[in-house]
């Protein structure tokens, strides 16, 4: 398995995904329950497919992601040969970005000398898609990007 294998509520959230998964082998229902019950290393595989499937799929639409952690906000857009990255670190221990508070401080003092800002490009391994599922495997959310956008605006960079 290259990426990880989905939970169960992934697995109940895609059930028709999977049992069209596995029609594309020529796995009937009945077929399936054998496997499940006389073959689990059998099944074991098909999950693991099927599983890397659904994360090549869902890595390769993969725009922005974000990850925002008590003192810093990482930033990433991920663009077709490399990653631009904007981030964000308070100097201020007190103040946490995940708190409803800490964001509505970062806004009212965001130009604060509390406050530095990075900004780099990454290129990818030979991986891209591993790279961008290892920032998740980190804590990232994949977003619309609005918040790059903002940021990437207030910098004046242009990525």
């Amino acid at each position: 398995m290259k990426y990880s294998r989905l939970t169960k509520e992934q697995f109940e959230e895609l059930h028709q995904e999977f049992i069209n998964f596995l029609a594309t082998q020529s796995i009937t229902a009945d077929e399936w329950k054998d496997i499940k019950e006389n073959k689990p290393e059998a099944a074991e595989q098909e999950l693991d497919v099927f599983s890397d499937l659904v994360w090549f799929g869902v890595l390769s639409k993969v725009e922005y992601l974000e990850h925002i952690s008590p003192q810093q906000i990482h930033l990433f857009k991920c663009r077709e040969k490399d990653m631009h990255l904007i981030a964000l670190k308070i100097k201020n221990p007190a103040i946490d970005f995940t708190t409803k508070e800490g964001f509505q401080w970062l806004r009212d003092n965001l130009l604060s000398d509390s406050i530095e800002f990075f900004n780099a490009k990454k290129d990818y391994s030979d991986d891209k898609y591993m790279d961008i599922f290892k920032i998740i495997q980190q804590g990232a959310n994949i977003t619309k990007g609005e918040l790059f956008q903002y940021f990437e605006k207030l910098i004046g960079q242009k990525s």
